[in-house]
């Protein structure tokens, strides 16, 4: 996990971004709270590449986040985004942006 960067983000900072690509394709659901599996999508894919990846809190309380893959910055790079279940506990998992490699890498996480 060397690779590995968190980065923490403010409301006011997130209103000057530009907004990011909001298609997000569902990749699954997982009964594991966001805080876990966002860290888990961040580990494997640093430590399977070799590269940096950002890992963005995007609400709160560990309650949603945004795993760039590697190579991919934030605002706009592509992302594992994670966020509470609609129901029950856990986490809802997607992905934004061309994935290819990344979407497959996601399910151990899951």
């Amino acid at each position: 996990m060397r690779h590995l960067i968190v980065i923490s983000t403010l409301a006011v900072a997130a209103c000057a971004a530009p907004a990011p690509d909001t298609s997000i394709q569902s990749l699954g659901q997982s009964a594991h709270p966001p805080a876990a599996v966002a860290q888990c999508i961040a580990a494997n894919w640093a430590n399977s590449s070799g590269q940096t990846v950002y890992m963005q809190h995007v609400l709160a309380n560990g309650t949603a986040f945004d795993v760039y893959a590697p190579g991919q910055q934030p605002p706009g790079g592509t992302a594992a985004v994670v966020r509470p279940a609609m129901s029950g506990p856990g986490s809802s998992v997607g992905l934004r942006g061309s994935g290819g490699n990344a979407a497959g890498s996601v399910n151990t996480c899951l």
